[in-house]
Formats: C-alpha cells, structure tokens, sequence
C-alpha cells in the first residue's frame, strides 16, 4: 500500500449570517389620546431587554431601539424574538395599569400594534330591552 500524499483539507469555512432583525410596536391611537408616553416604552425596552441573559449590554450587542412618532422600532444584528417584543410590551402596559384598556396585536410579520378593547357600552339592540 502507498500512502497518499497529505496535501490541504478542502474544509469549507462557514460564515456565520448576520441576521438583520427590524421589529415595531406602533402605538398611534394611545399616544394621541395621551394614555400611553411613546418615549417611557423606548426607555422601558433600553431597560429591560436581554441580551444572553443581562440587561443594558444593548449597544455592544447591535441592538437597537429607536423611536418614530408614535413608533417604536427594535433593530437587531442578533437572532431577537418578536414574540419577547410581545411580552416586554405586555409587561409594560400591566406596570403602567394599562393592561385592562389596551391590548397588543399581530398587524404583520414584523409589526405589532397596540389597541384597545372592544367593549360594548349598552348599545345593544338584543331582546334586553323589551
């Protein structure tokens, strides 16, 4: 038997994707009725986002929070959770005493907005009233 030369391993280098995430919450019927203070939301996720496993490493991770009017806007160089998006949104209506008013909704792929409820206020035209 004859051993073959050793010549260099065709090993291919996987590069890693970077992942460009851009995820909003619009709030536009709170801001302007002044329930809701779009730029406490901003400092709310800058606070409480975490990045592999703590809190305010944001900048040094790519991720960013930015504000447009009544839109908050998370863009992310990293894998990021729309749903967590969901959550901290939810977290922060329910410490505000909000959470019984308004309500955050799935609008697109990337996009969540927040609402609020639809209650009927009595104007019923059901057999109630006879």
């Amino acid at each position: 038997m004859v051993a073959k030369p050793h010549t260099k391993s065709t090993k291919k280098t996987l590069r890693k994707k970077k992942v460009h995430l851009k995820f909003n919450v619009e709030c536009k019927n709170p801001c302007e009725d002044g329930i809701l203070r779009i730029e406490d939301l901003e400092t709310f996720f800058n606070e409480k986002i975490k990045v592999n496993g703590k809190t305010g490493h944001l900048a040094a991770n790519n991720v960013k929070v930015e504000v447009n009017k009544s839109k908050v806007s998370v863009i992310s160089e990293i894998p990021f959770s729309k749903r967590y998006l969901k959550y901290l949104t939810k977290k922060y209506l329910k410490r505000n005493s909000l959470r019984d008013w308004l309500r955050v909704v799935a609008v697109n792929k990337n996009t969540y907005e927040v609402r609020y409820f639809h209650i009927n206020d009595g104007d019923d035209n059901g057999s109630d009233h006879e």
